[in-house]
């Protein structure tokens, strides 16, 4: 049914228009310069903050990751699409971004991400409501989170933050745990030597014999290294086993050789998804809600999911408040939420959340709502 189509069954239906989209690069301080494969976040996330602008005078918030000139010219080159369409009309919005053809040519799915997230922050403050009223209603009030572990130079001013010895990433682990309740620890690793990291890892598990553990070498792992590994691991207490190795088909040589499960966040679609349906490479699918497209997507994954009993946690792709309240309002309506979600957020000195950051309590987070309102000013102000 079209909206033009509405007034046949008596429904009155006002509607809004984009006026303006209007996007701005922040950086927000770390604690300590983070490792990870591909090299180390310098001591700040960049993220580019999004504002799109109804003609009812809202303005709805979003965030992507990276930043810089290009990433604020791939938002106004969007106007184009935007400018007069209803913020309500998501659908119609995903395939003016997003249809295969022009999916050909750009991959707009992360622009597409902050757009959607505005567009429903927009929705729910004409009607007064959260968001995750707009998407079923939450099933739960708070959403539980692990520490996420980095190797991490010190920062070069203070000369503290150091975490590469086994020893200062277990005392990194209980400071974290001692701050903000985690029971389970996730270790990003793709950094050191295999045998040290499993080193570190099976230090972690005689630190912490109550809680449980994850590992993410962030693919930088041989199918042989990644099988040597997971075997090394088989008797701890594993969550899962995160993208040991790169690609479906080595993720598969992986989890046919070891008895612990393999979890994924570089099955980032449903093409690659119904993939892993259909012939096993991952047992549990890591929702970020970035790299999927949006909060709608996710949603729609976590059903696919639960449909073939594959485990659903929540990742993030290193966030501000703005992403965080995302995976919150996912985190709150999703049915099939088996583990903890990862956040870089505890690695985060501020926020652009007014009164800056969200407290963690007994390694969880309330689902933000109103009161934890992030606004434009304070980006632009941590630009």
């Amino acid at each position: 049914m079209c909206p033009s189509e509405y007034p046949r069954f008596g429904i009155e239906r006002k509607t809004m228009e984009i006026t303006d989209v209007r996007a701005t690069t922040v950086t927000v301080p770390l604690e300590a310069p983070l490792l990870h494969a591909n090299g180390v976040h310098w001591r700040r996330f960049v993220r580019t903050i999004v504002e799109v602008e109804t003609d009812e005078g809202l303005i709805g918030l979003g965030e992507m990751g990276g930043g810089g000139e290009s990433a604020e010219l791939a938002f106004d080159g969007l106007k184009y699409y935007l400018v007069g369409h209803d913020p309500s009309q998501l659908e119609a919005l995903r395939f003016k971004i997003l249809n295969p053809t022009a999916s050909l040519y750009n991959n707009r799915t992360q622009l597409h991400a902050a757009i959607e997230f505005a567009c429903l922050d927009v929705i729910g403050q004409a009607l007064g409501v959260p968001v995750c009223v707009l998407l079923g209603g939450r099933l739960r009030d708070e959403v539980p989170f692990a520490s996420y572990l980095f190797f991490r130079y010190a920062d070069p001013e203070t000369g503290e933050g150091e975490v590469r010895t086994v020893e200062q990433l277990v005392e990194h682990a209980r400071a974290l745990k001692e701050g903000h309740g985690f029971a389970a620890h996730k270790l990003k690793g793709g950094v050191y030597p295999p045998d040290y990291e499993l080193g570190c890892y099976r230090a972690l598990a005689d630190a912490f014999p109550e809680d449980t553990l994850r590992y993410d070498p962030n693919c930088a792992l041989s199918v042989e290294e990644g099988i040597r590994f997971g075997r090394a691991i088989e008797g701890l207490r594993n969550d899962y086993y995160e993208d040991p190795t790169w690609g479906l088909n080595g993720m598969r040589r992986v989890r046919e050789a070891l008895n612990i499960p393999l979890s994924t966040n570089t099955v980032v679609d449903f093409e690659q998804l119904a993939t892993n349906v259909l012939d096993p490479a991952a047992d549990i699918v890591l929702l970020d809600t970035t790299f999927w497209g949006g909060i709608r997507p996710c949603v729609k994954a976590a059903a696919v999911c639960e449909t073939f009993q594959l485990g659903v946690a929540l990742h993030s792709s290193g966030e501000l408040g703005i992403q965080l309240a995302t995976m919150l309002h996912l985190g709150a309506i999703i049915p099939n939420l088996t583990f903890s979600a990862d956040a870089h957020y505890h690695h985060l000195v501020d926020d652009v959340i007014e009164g800056g950051k969200v407290p963690y309590h007994d390694g969880r987070m309330e689902v933000l709502d109103g009161r934890h309102r992030a606004h434009a000013g304070r980006a632009a102000e941590a630009g």
